[in-house]
């Protein structure tokens, strides 16, 4: 039997529709999470180095979704070498961050050093850069791939013991990223990733692990989120060891005053 032109597209069309509803269905959880967001929350950022020493900065994030905008205030703390003494194993580098993240337009990164008098805009070539190394980067605070446009359910998969859905994320042409896709593996129950693999546009694949899930005020966590680079050794790990869910931060809590106050 033949079929009319716009029978034909019809077939095509539904199955592809069909999947992007998934999709964004499985990403609801994460979308809500993050408009939802008002939370502190502090810990450590630890550099393992290749040679297995760690380097670990105190560190704080606020965050807050306010109508349209994502904003995310990082406090990063003097770097401490493990098996150091206090006089004699610290590294300097604090630094106050502001980053804006609004779907479908422009994001924005502020860092400020102690003795500056404003803050400086991060330039977007640096955006994958991080405080401690390209492997935790400034843009990976913002979880901007969770609103990207394009979205596909790949499958359903195991990580460890848990039942995930896997999905690939991939931006659209006026997002500012340096990476060209995110898949991740969302745990079936809670919506939480417990593992992403983000791919920059130079092929370097970064893997992303999440553990101790956690629920706090009915709001879901990682106590830890290691990120390392495929192939290279050493890792980052983001350790969050105390926060509050609902922090009822405001606007002064982002001002650019916080950001040059240290």
């Amino acid at each position: 039997m033949k079929l009319a032109p716009f029978a034909l597209a019809t077939m095509i069309l539904l199955p592809m529709a069909a999947q992007a509803a998934d999709a964004h269905s499985v990403l609801a959880a994460s979308r809500a999470r993050l408009e939802s967001a008002d939370y502190r929350a502090s810990g450590h950022l630890v550099r393992v180095q290749a040679d297995g020493i760690r380097i670990s900065y105190p560190i704080t994030i606020k965050a807050h979704w306010f109508p349209g905008v994502l904003r995310v205030h990082i406090e990063l703390g003097t770097g401490l070498k493990a098996g150091m003494s206090p006089l004699s194993g610290f590294f300097h580098v604090p630094a106050h961050i502001l980053l804006e993240m609004r779907p479908g337009a422009k994001n924005t990164i502020l860092i400020a050093h102690p003795g500056d008098k404003e803050p400086a805009a991060l330039f977007f070539d640096k955006w994958s850069d991080g405080p401690l190394g390209n492997e935790f980067s400034y843009e990976d605070f913002l979880e901007a791939q969770y609103f990207w446009p394009g979205q596909t359910l790949l499958r359903e998969a195991k990580f460890g013991a848990r039942d995930c859905d896997v999905v690939r994320s991939t931006p659209g042409a006026t997002d500012k990223t340096h990476y060209v896709e995110v898949t991740t593996w969302l745990d079936r129950n809670v919506g939480f990733p417990v593992f992403a693999e983000k791919t920059l546009k130079d092929g370097t694949i970064k893997e992303f692990t999440y553990l101790g899930l956690r629920q706090n005020g009915g709001v879901w966590s990682a106590s830890q989120v290691e990120a390392k680079i495929r192939g290279q050794a050493g890792s980052t790990l983001l350790i969050i060891d105390r926060g509050t869910p609902k922090a009822n931060l405001n606007l002064k809590d982002f001002s650019l005053a916080q950001l040059t106050h240290f």
